[in-house]
């Protein structure tokens, strides 16, 4: 069975940075898609960036040009590098696997953009 497990949340100030990472147990990155979602407290799970089997990155408005979705096969890992961090990026960040008919998400970590 596949597991996702997510790192690199903690309290940042904003207009700070941090670089999630999801690591997989097993080899199954380079032919799935992935992508981060995030939940705030008191709202509903949002979706923020993909990358696709091919590459192909897409991300939500709220976080374009300062998100970056990456890839790095030969370490099963999807980071997420978060830049310009403001206080409405505080929520809880989970990733997402798809892979035919396999569909996994992690258990999340939480980032806090607070003074």
């Amino acid at each position: 069975q596949v597991q996702l497990v997510e790192s690199g949340g903690g309290l940042v100030q904003p207009g700070g940075s941090l670089r999630l990472s999801c690591a997989a147990s097993g080899n199954i990155f380079s032919d799935a898609a992935v992508a981060w979602h995030r939940q705030a407290p008191g709202k509903q799970r949002e979706w923020v960036a993909v990358i696709s089997r091919d590459g192909k990155l897409e991300y939500a408005d709220p976080v374009k040009g300062r998100f970056t979705i990456s890839r790095e096969n030969a370490k099963n890992t999807v980071y997420l590098q978060m830049n310009s961090l403001k206080p409405d990026d505080t929520a809880v960040y989970y990733c997402y696997l798809v892979r035919g008919n396999l569909a996994v998400w992690g258990q999340g970590t939480q980032v806090t953009v607070s003074s």
